[in-house]
Order: C-alpha cells, then structure tokens, then sequence
C-alpha cells in the first residue's frame, strides 16, 4: 500500500472523527438551548372573584394559557366572593415569591396594603376588572365600559318607538365599589338622555341575579310605564327577566351586560332583548403579557397613562345576531 492511500485514509478518518465530533456538540447545543428555552420564567399567580361564574372561569383561562405560553409557572386561587379569601390568597402568592400577582378583587377597598407589601418584595401587580381601589397597582385592565354604555343607548334608541310611550328607562347598577362598571350606567344615562329619553329609576342590585329581580319589581311597583331597563351586568339582567316574565311585562326592552351564557339563552327565547358582550378571555391573556412586559422591562400600551389604564374593545349581542347565525350555519 502507497504511502499516499495510508494518508487519505488517515484524512477520510480523522475527518469522520471531526463530523462526529461536531454532530456531538451540536445535539448537546440543542439540548441546553430546548432546557433554556423550556425554563421557566418566573411564576404569575392569578386570585379571582369567583371562578364558577362564566366570565371570571373564562378570564382565569385566559391568563393561564398565555403565562404558560410565555414559560412561566401558574397558580390561580379563587375567592368565592368572599373578602377574606381575597385577602388569604392574596398573601399566600406574596409569601409563595410569586413574580407578578394578577387579581380580579372582589372587593377592591382592601387592596392598597395588599399591593403595598407586594411592592416591598418588588411583585408587580396586575387588576383585571372591578377596580384597584385606592391601591397603587401597575396597570389595570377593563373592558371599555363608556363605548359599552353607549352601544347600550344607541340600541335602544332605535328599537324603542320614539313617537309613542313614555320615554321612560330605568338603570339596574352593579355595587358601588365596581367604579368600571358604574361607566356603564353614566354613559348610558348620558347618551340615551340625549336622544329624549328619561332615566326615572337607578336601583342597585350588587351584581346578583336575586337582587336583580326584586329591584326590578320594585322599579316597576314605583314606576309601571317605563319602557325598558338597563342592566350593568348579565346577572342582574337575567334575574329582571324573571321578573318580567313573571308579571308578564315582556313589552319592556331588557339589555344586560357581560355575553353570560344565560343571558344569551334569555336572548334565545326572547326574554332579553341584547347583552353588551365583553371579552374575558382576551382580558386574561392580556394581562398575563403585561406581567410579562413589566417583568422584563418593556413598555405597555396603556388606553389611560395617567390611570395606568388598559381597555378592551366590547360589542353588543342581539337577537338579530343569533338569527344570522342560524341562517349562516343552514
């Protein structure tokens, strides 16, 4: 054998060894960029309302899809509508380190030392919905109450018969510490007062479908000929439409607010006349990239700056919307 084919297989060898050997550090290069790529990035805890109703189950999904899908490790608690656990929960993520708390507060009066001990471990703080009470929270998240307000007004406007009846309207309110949901009924009052109508009767009912329906037998007792109501949440709106029903007063326009299921299902059978829809799950998701945003030091979009306030679009559902989707699906 020639001297020339021993160092052409020695070449053909070592360059195998050399391939072999990148090949190698390539898999291990993979290996620690997919274990970096998979670390997690902190933990973003989330304490609701009350997760078994509709909107705040499917806001809670919303943020944890979206903290999953940024890396993060996830934790929601539920308050049951109860104060206490609100603020058990709350301090439960502050001693867990958690890198940002996000909170829909069933009552927001009791936030600002919540957040203020968060702030102490440096822990951002996110609200999505309800309000931050007097808290000093980094950003906010709602849903655009005004535009959802005045969607409200302009349908009735134009359904109600404006030569005829007695122009009369009634406002169903949320509690007053849900400060977002109390624009609902101020823009509504505004806009369909500007189109003739009068607002006789303003009752709150706290969110809850019994209190909506003896509020609306009282607004009825007090002022039998109004032509239609508003109500600030689904919840309240379906419990004034049992009351309708029951006393047989389906001449009255019924509107809530939310896109609960129950309330399209009272639109379904025509005991509700439209719901302002809101987008939970995209107020979820969104709040999950502010915490993320906030945490590395990018900037956020805020609607309101000066309120550290984020709005998400809302559209009204009506009874014409179910009819096109049955015809669309045919």
């Amino acid at each position: 054998m020639s001297k020339f084919t021993k160092s052409k297989k020695l070449y053909i060898a070592l360059l195998i060894f050399v391939l072999i050997l990148i090949a190698v550090a390539l898999i291990i290069l993979k290996s620690i960029g997919d274990e970096k790529e998979n670390e997690s990035k902190g933990l973003i805890g989330f304490t609701g309302y009350n997760l078994s109703l509709d909107f705040f189950s499917s806001m809670e999904k919303g943020i944890r899809y979206q903290a999953e899908k940024m890396n993060y490790d996830y934790i929601a608690f539920d308050q049951e509508s109860d104060e206490t656990k609100l603020i058990a929960s709350f301090k439960e993520l502050i001693r867990r380190d958690a890198d940002a708390i996000i909170v829909s507060p069933i009552n927001p009066d009791v936030l600002a030392p919540l957040v203020e001990q968060a702030h102490a471990k440096n822990i951002p703080v996110i609200i999505n919905d309800i309000g931050g009470g007097q808290s000093n929270y980094d950003a906010i998240v709602v849903s655009d109450n005004w535009q959802g307000g005045q969607l409200a007004a302009d349908y009735l406007a134009e359904h109600l018969n404006k030569d005829a009846g007695s122009h009369k309207v009634a406002i169903l309110a949320c509690e007053p510490t849900a400060i977002y949901a109390a624009r609902r009924g101020e823009a509504f009052r505004q806009y369909i007062e500007e189109r003739g109508y009068e607002v006789v009767s303003e009752k709150t009912a706290y969110s809850r479908q019994e209190d909506g329906y003896v509020k609306m037998k009282e607004i009825l007792e007090e002022q039998p000929d109004i032509q239609a109501v508003f109500a600030e949440n689904d919840l309240m709106a379906v419990g004034a439409a049992n009351a309708l029903a029951e006393l047989k007063r389906q001449d009255i326009v019924l509107i809530g607010f939310d896109g609960a299921q129950a309330a399209i299902d009272a639109i379904k059978t025509g005991q509700m006349q439209a719901t302002v829809m809101q987008n939970p799950d995209e107020m979820g998701r969104l709040t999950a990239k502010i915490a993320d945003q906030i945490l590395t030091e990018k900037p956020i979009n805020y609607s309101d700056s000066e309120k550290r306030e984020i709005y998400v679009n809302v559209s009204l559902f009506t009874a014409e919307d179910i009819a096109l989707f049955i015809e669309e699906t045919q």
